[in-house]
């Protein structure tokens, strides 16, 4: 693959819609958990951004990811430390540290019921 095939955007996530049943709610999760900065769009919907690449937005009126199939992780410094701050927040662990091993891993539900699930970097 070259350089340039590399870098290219296409094919990319970037953008993702979480079902919520209070906005502000999920909004105030996912800013105190990971730290997403929180704006609002030009037709006045609440939305985030991760950080580093992907945006999206809470929606309503849309069932909750609570069956397992496609997965979302979202990469954290600490696993660890993130189930206490997802815990702290409202959230819940549905799936704990090390089940996944040799994988760094835990999944959660968020305030909505959504699974989500985390991911540390192992090096």
């Amino acid at each position: 693959m070259s350089d340039k095939q590399h870098l290219s955007r296409n094919g990319k996530i970037c953008y993702i819609e979480i079902p919520a049943v209070d906005i502000d709610a999920s909004a105030a999760f996912y800013t105190e958990v990971f730290g997403w900065a929180i704006r609002t769009r030009g037709d006045g919907h609440k939305a985030f951004d991760d950080g580093v690449e992907v945006s999206g937005a809470w929606v309503l009126g849309r069932p909750p990811m609570t069956a397992v199939g496609l997965m979302i992780y979202i990469m954290v410094d600490s696993v660890a430390a993130t189930i206490d701050k997802v815990i702290a927040n409202g959230g819940t662990i549905v799936q704990p540290l090390g089940a996944d091993a040799p994988e760094i891993t835990a999944r959660f539900a968020d305030p909505a019921g959504n699974i989500l699930g985390l991911y540390q970097d192992p090096s």
